[in-house]
């Protein structure tokens, strides 16, 4: 019988350069929020250390990991606590070739699916065209127990075509395990827009496609050890928007916080028939898109 009702854990905190101390916490947290009825529980972008991204060193790679490795130790977290479990790594796939990569696990431990980020940033920061190679698995959603996820890693989520396909392929739900905070030398309204038009980008997703929406940040500040800038506040932020953007639950900007939100996914096939976008797309008009621009 397919289950209605999902009781997605958030795990928003912060995280240092200790890779070991960093899963023993999320290990602790996960089995915590599934104690509490969890069956789905959702890590924010690179757990497993700093976000190391904000500068450009090749000492940094020592963070990527075999994903047989990261595997080994998220599947039997994910088989003890019988939760499916969306987890982030720094894939080291040979060497010079590196991803960031989502992995989700079923409930018995096994591995449901991949996702390699295909939109990478290079910005002041953010310097991750450094590090990762952009992804080669495409759009595809997860087939797990609670249902196909389309699971995208933060940067995507400003691109309304990744959400698309992953609506056409059959997702359910869009998961977006996140890394993004502010520049502590930006004024506050600043702070304030960037982080509205991150809150906003997603729940138009989430509308556009009648999909719920899932955003995990961390949250705190990370001194940039290069000194080139004054580091990154994680602005937390984490949230569940329903299928019409209605924001759900929203975590904190300057704490940690585990927290369970129910969607419902009946809710969702409602939202659909009151609003048929699918429907009412002009397909035979979109040729455009494939595009980078039209002069």
């Amino acid at each position: 019988m397919e289950q209605k009702i999902i009781n997605i854990g958030m795990i928003q905190r912060s995280y240092s350069d200790d890779v070991e101390y960093n899963r023993r916490q999320n290990a602790s947290a996960i089995k915590r929020l599934a104690s509490e009825g969890a069956n789905l529980v959702v890590l924010s972008e690179l757990h497993d250390s700093l976000y190391f991204c904000q500068y450009e060193d090749v000492d940094n790679f020592k963070f990527a990991c075999a994903i047989s490795d990261f595997i080994d130790f998220y599947s039997e977290i994910a088989g003890n606590n019988k939760i499916v479990l969306v987890t982030s790594a720094f894939e080291k796939r040979a060497p010079g070739l590196y991803h960031n990569t989502s992995v989700v696990f079923e409930s018995d431990g096994s591995v449901a699916g991949k996702y390699r980020k295909m939109h990478i940033p290079d910005d002041p920061g953010f310097y991750e065209k450094f590090y990762f190679t952009p992804g080669d698995l495409g759009f595809e959603p997860i087939p797990t127990s609670l249902g196909k996820i389309g699971v995208l890693v933060c940067w995507d989520q400003w691109y309304p075509e990744a959400a698309r396909i992953m609506t056409l392929k059959g997702a359910e739900l869009l998961i977006y395990p996140t890394a993004i905070g502010w520049n502590p030398d930006d004024a506050a309204d600043e702070k304030i827009r960037q982080r509205d038009s991150w809150i906003t980008i997603q729940r138009a997703h989430a509308i556009a496609n009648g999909l719920p929406v899932v955003s995990v940040n961390r949250c705190g500040f990370e001194k940039d050890l290069s000194c080139q800038s004054s580091g990154i506040d994680f602005w937390g932020s984490s949230f569940v928007a329903g299928p019409q953007g209605e924001i759900l639950y929203m975590c904190p900007e300057n704490s940690p916080e585990e927290v369970i939100v129910k969607i419902d996914k009946e809710r969702t096939k409602n939202v659909r028939h009151w609003w048929p976008f699918l429907r009412d797309r002009r397909i035979e008009h979109y040729e455009e898109l494939k595009y980078r621009y039209l002069e």
